[in-house]
Formats: C-alpha cells, sequence, structure tokens
C-alpha cells in the first residue's frame, strides 16, 4: 500500500514520485524541520553559495546577420597557439607551434592600438591596405581595385546584401575568385566586390584565415601560419594602420560676433 497514491502497488518507502516529491521540496527550502542537524547544515552551505554565484540567465537573444557561406572540404585539425614569456620557454615548443613573444612588441610604435593591415599579390600586383578582419566573415574588395587588375570581365554578377555592426547596409556588385599570395602561398579566394569609397582596398575575413589556418594578432602586429616549410610571419604595416584609422580632432569654429552682441560686450566694457 502506498500513503502517497492511496492505492497498492508498491510500499511507500519505494515510491519513486513520492521521493522526487520530497526532494523539490527540499530544494525549495520546505520541510527543513525535519532533518538532522548534519543535513540542516549541508542545506545551508547550498543556500550561501548560490547567493554568491550569478544569476541565472533567462533569456537568450541571438542575431543573425546576412547569409553564410559554409566552406567544402577536409576539416584541418586545430593549430595549437602558445604565447611564451621567456626565451627558454621556446626550447620545449614544437617546430610548428605559432608562438607569439614579447621581443614582437618591442619594434613596435606605440601606443599600439592598430588594426593588422598587410599587402598580399593579387594576379602578380601587390595590393596594399589589405585589412585582416577577424570580425567579418566575408572577403571584400572594392570594385576599382578590380578594375585596376584589369579583371572587370571575371566578377560573376551575383548581387548580396552585407550587414556591417551597426546593421548598416551594402549591396555588392558582384563577386570574383583571385589567387591571394601571402608570402609565397597561394590560395583560390572568393571575393564580394562592392563599389564606393572604403579605408581599405580590400579585407580579409574569417573564410579565408581559417581556411589559412592563420593566427593573427593585432597586438603584435604580425600574422603567423603553417606551411610544409614550417610556419610563416607576415607583418603588419602599422603606419598604414594608423593613417587609414586615425581619428582626426575637430576643432569648433567660433561664432560670428552680431551687433547686438558686440553692442552688450561694449556696455559691459564701458561699466
Amino acid at each position: 500500500m502506498c500513503k502517497y497514491y492511496g492505492t497498492h502497488g508498491h510500499k511507500t518507502e519505494d515510491c519513486r514520485q513520492l521521493k522526487e516529491e520530497v526532494a523539490r521540496l527540499f530544494n525549495e527550502g520546505h520541510l527543513r524541520e525535519f532533518l538532522n542537524d548534519r543535513a540542516k547544515n549541508h542545506f545551508r552551505e547550498r543556500d550561501g553559495n548560490r547567493k554568491s554565484e550569478p544569476e541565472e540567465t533567462q533569456h537568450v537573444i541571438h542575431m543573425i546577420i546576412g547569409e553564410v557561406d559554409v566552406p567544402q572540404g577536409p576539416i584541418f585539425k586545430r593549430t595549437k597557439i602558445s604565447i611564451t614569456r621567456e626565451n627558454r620557454t621556446r626550447y620545449y615548443l614544437p617546430e610548428d607551434a605559432l608562438t607569439f613573444s614579447e621581443e614582437d612588441i618591442e619594434a613596435l610604435s606605440q601606443p599600439d592600438n592598430d588594426a593588422l593591415v598587410i599587402s598580399i599579390l593579387l594576379n602578380k600586383v601587390q595590393v596594399k591596405r589589405v585589412l585582416v578582419d577577424l570580425g567579418s566573415l566575408a572577403n571584400i574588395i572594392r570594385s576599382r581595385v578590380v578594375k585596376q587588375l584589369g579583371l572587370l570581365d571575371r566578377i560573376i554578377p551575383v548581387s548580396r546584401v552585407l550587414n556591417g555592426f551597426n546593421m548598416a547596409s551594402k549591396r555588392t556588385k558582384g563577386e570574383i575568385i583571385l589567387p591571394v599570395n601571402v608570402a609565397g602561398t597561394i590560395q583560390d579566394t572568393k571575393f564580394h566586390v562592392i563599389e564606393g569609397d572604403m579605408r581599405y582596398n580590400a579585407s580579409l575575413g574569417r573564410l579565408w584565415i581559417h581556411s589559412m589556418r592563420a593566427v593573427p594578432s593585432t597586438l603584435h602586429q604580425m600574422m603567423k601560419f603553417p606551411t610544409k616549410e614550417g610556419v610563416k610571419t607576415v607583418h603588419g604595416e602599422q603606419h598604414v594602420a594608423k593613417e587609414m584609422f586615425a581619428i582626426k580632432e575637430v576643432v569648433p569654429t567660433p561664432k560670428p560676433l552680431t551687433s547686438k552682441t558686440s553692442t552688450s560686450k561694449g556696455k559691459q566694457v564701458a561699466k
């Protein structure tokens, strides 16, 4: 006989539903008067720890921006990243480890809050002011640059909408696949072609960065990636980055004096 259900079938002490209900009541702070001292102390400590923990998330806000191209092909193994602070630790690192040290920062001009801007080879032409942008998924290139490369006829007229961090939209002119040569490593890369002016000639987003298995560091102003010949390093052009993203100080212009204000000032001086 189960007193909880009031029917036959199992004993009260074997009732799983009753045990779950009692546990729920204990967790909510009820029935504590029936506990022994040891159990009461356990719940007091647990409740104290819960108060010190951050509140549980009540809602989750998701944001979906634009379309996502999923790259096809094999998934590469994870690249080990290490940050070395002492010269001696380098001797214990594998040859293919991508490392950054404090020595890399010493040669930089300070303060260093610059984006990572590099030069690349496109169709055997050096293109400067290329932004390595971890915040962007797409690879972007200006139509003006494609025109200078003499490759306007290779643009595929596929229009897409690119959204920025403030949800400002920009419609693309098309797409083009170009061989990007960085430090002798060439990879065919799809770019979204846009018209108009922007501070950089092209930008390389996460699709290119991940396919290269590259690790960019704005702090060290360099990017490293593994190859069959070993780890290659590409240094950022810090002076170019400072020019591109310089914040111009706006000097307020003084308001012109009117006859009324000049008269009133004259009266104040006379007094």
